[in-house]
C-alpha cells in the first residue's frame, strides 16, 4: 500500500507540487524537494514494514530460568491521532502516516488549518488503497476541536509536531497516553576558526533563509570563533545579499512570505525588541505584509527572545567565541535542544561537540538544518520527547509483548 501511494503521488507530482505552492507559499524549487523527500519517506515505510522484528530471550543464565523461552514481538499500539504543522504539510503527514501504516495503526490525522490541501490530496490517493474502510480519516479542523483527539481514550497515541507550548499543553492534558512530541528549536551552529568560510557562509545563509525560516531546525544563531568573525561576517553579509525573491513558480525564486502576517509582526517585533537592548542589524529587519527581509543581528543580549525562543522566521543572530568550551556553552544555553552543527576539520573538536552539545542531533560539517529522512529525529529538554524517522516512529507506534513459554 506505502508503495502504492508513493507512485500515485509520482504520477500526480505537478498536482501535488502546485498545491505545496499554492498552499503554502512556498518556492517551486522548495515545493519540488519536500515531494522527493515525501516519496523517499513512503518508501522507507514501505522497507521498513518487513523489518520489524522481535527476539528470542533465552532465559536458562540461572536455574530458575532452565525450564522457560522467552519471544519479544512487537504489536500495533492501537489507532493514533496524528498533527501536522504547515511548514512541510505533505512530507511531515508522510512521517507520520507511512510509519503508522507499517506498523498496523489506524490513525485519524489532523493537518494545519493554514495547509490542508496536500493532506487531503494525500488522503484522496489513501483511499484508493486497499486499506480497510475506517483504518484512516484527514480530518481538517481548528485547533480547538482536535482536543477530542487528545482526550479521547480510543486514541491509544498522539504524534505530535508542532510549538513547545501547545505540545507541552497537551503532554499535561492526557499523562497517560503515549506521546511523540517534535517541538521547536533555536538550533545553534558554531563556526571554527578551521571552517571552510565560503562553504559555511553559503550553507548558513540557506539554513537560515530557506522557507523563510520556517523549520524547527533553521539556523538561528551563528557563534563564530573570534579568529575568523570578520571574513565569515562579510562571506554571509554578500551571499544573503545574493538572494532572491519573485514569484514562487519560478525556479530561480528563493525567498518566501511568512505563513501570515501574524508571524511576521511576532518576528518583527522581536527584531525591534533586539534592538532596542543594544543588537545591530547588519541586513534586513524591515517587514511589509507577510514579507520579512532576511535578518542579522550582531550583539543580541541573551536574554532576548530572538536568543531563548524559537524565531520560525528569516533572522539569525551572529555572536563570536575564543574557546570551543564556550561555544558549546552558549549553545546550550536555551531551554530548547533539536539540533546542533559545527563546521570543523578536527576530528578531536568534532568530537568534543558531539559529547557536550545538549541536543537530538548533531551535525559535524554542515548546518544543523540537514535532515534525511531514514535518521532518527527529535529533541532534548524543552524540544520534545520521542523519534520520529520512520523506523524510529515504527517503535513508537508499537509496543513490545512478551511470550514467555515452560518447556514440560
Amino acid at each position: 500500500m506505502l508503495r502504492s501511494v508513493a507512485d500515485a503521488i509520482e504520477a500526480e507530482r505537478d498536482r501535488f507540487t502546485r498545491a505545496l505552492v499554492q498552499e503554502a507559499g512556498k518556492p517551486i524549487q522548495f515545493a519540488a524537494a519536500e515531494i522527493d523527500r515525501a516519496l523517499d519517506t513512503l518508501r522507507l515505510g514501505a522497507e521498513e514494514a518487513t523489518r520489524i522484528r522481535g527476539e528470542h530471550i533465552p532465559l536458562d543464565g540461572s536455574p530458575r530460568g532452565d525450564a522457560y523461552e522467552g519471544w519479544v514481538r512487537r504489536f500495533p499500539i492501537g489507532p493514533v491521532a496524528l498533527i501536522t504543522p504547515f511548514n512541510f504539510p505533505l512530507n511531515l503527514v508522510c512521517h507520520k502516516i507511512a510509519p503508522a501504516i507499517a506498523a498496523g495503526c489506524s490513525f485519524v490525522l489532523k493537518p494545519a488549518p493554514t495547509t490542508p490541501i496536500s493532506a487531503l490530496l494525500l488522503g484522496e490517493v489513501l483511499a484508493r488503497t486497499d486499506l480497510p474502510r475506517g483504518a484512516f480519516s484527514v480530518v481538517p479542523c481548528t485547533h480547538e476541536d482536535a482536543a477530542l483527539l487528545v482526550d479521547d481514550p480510543r486514541l491509544r497515541m498522539l504524534s505530535f509536531t508542532g510549538s513547545v507550548d501547545v505540545g507541552w499543553r497537551l503532554r499535561a492534558q492526557a499523562p497517560r497516553k503515549r506521546m511523540t512530541l517534535e517541538l521547536g528549536g533555536n538550533a545553534a551552529c558554531i563556526v571554527d576558526r578551521d571552517a571552510d568560510l565560503a562553504f559555511a557562509a553559503d550553507r548558513v545563509a540557506f539554513g537560515a533563509f530557506s522557507l523563510a525560516g520556517q523549520s524547527c531546525i533553521s539556523v538561528q544563531r551563528v557563534i563564530v570563533h573570534a579568529e575568523v568573525e570578520a571574513p565569515f561576517r562579510e562571506a554571509l553579509l554578500a551571499r544573503v545579499a545574493g538572494l532572491r525573491a519573485g514569484d514562487p513558480f519560478d525556479p530561480g525564486t528563493f525567498l518566501s512570505p511568512l505563513i501570515s502576517e501574524d508571524a511576521a509582526a511576532r518576528v518583527e517585533r522581536w527584531i525591534q525588541e533586539a534592538v532596542a537592548t543594544g543588537a545591530r542589524v547588519l541586513t534586513g529587519g524591515v517587514r511589509r505584509g507577510s514579507w520579512v527581509e532576511p535578518t542579522v543581528l550582531e550583539g543580541v543580549a541573551p536574554d532576548a527572545a530572538i536568543s531563548c525562543e524559537e524565531a520560525f522566521g528569516p533572522v539569525m543572530t551572529l555572536s563570536a567565541f575564543e574557546g570551543l568550551e564556550d561555544a558549546i556553552a552558549h549553545a546550550n544555553d536555551p531551554r530548547l535542544g533539536l539540533q546542533a552543527g559545527i563546521f570543523t576539520d578536527s576530528v578531536e573538536r568534532g568530537r568534543r561537540a558531539f559529547e557536550g552539545l545538549d541536543v537530538g542531533g548533531v551535525v559535524l560539517g554542515d548546518i544543523p538544518s540537514s535532515r534525511v529522512d531514514a535518521m532518527p529525529y527529535g529533541g532534548v529538554r524543552d524540544s520534545g520527547t520521542g523519534r520520529e524517522g520512520v523506523r524510529y516512529a515504527i517503535e513508537e507506534m508499537t509496543q513490545p509483548r512478551l511470550l514467555l513459554v515452560r518447556r514440560r
